[in-house]
């Protein structure tokens, strides 16, 4: 009997633990002519809207920053430098997209 509780309670602390909901931040950035443009999302699937998606020169200067929208995308100029791009969604690590993990679609 005692054997039992344990076991329910510890069953339950596994379901409503905030570990088995954890998520993490995802984005995959591609060139579309001259743009450069970036999905944002969470490995649990949902999309990422009304972030702020940052893009750097490789001194960390901020050269521009995009806003994703209802599709969960982010575009910019393609800046004819090297750059790299931020997605921070505030409540993990934020994900990094370097200049040479980009391809055209």
């Amino acid at each position: 009997m005692h054997k039992l509780f344990w076991l329910k309670s510890i069953a339950i602390l596994l379901v409503f633990s905030p570990q088995s909901y954890a998520h993490f931040p995802l984005m995959n950035c591609y060139y579309e002519e001259a743009n450069v443009i970036c999905q944002a999302g969470y490995s649990d699937g949902s999309s990422a809207i009304d972030y702020v998606v940052k893009m750097y020169d490789y001194e960390d200067n901020l050269i521009a920053k995009s806003t994703t929208d209802k599709a969960s995308k982010a575009t910019f100029s393609h800046p004819n430098q090297d750059f790299y791009l931020i997605f921070d969604a505030g409540h993990e690590s934020p994900v990094e997209v370097d200049t040479v993990e980009i391809k055209k679609r």
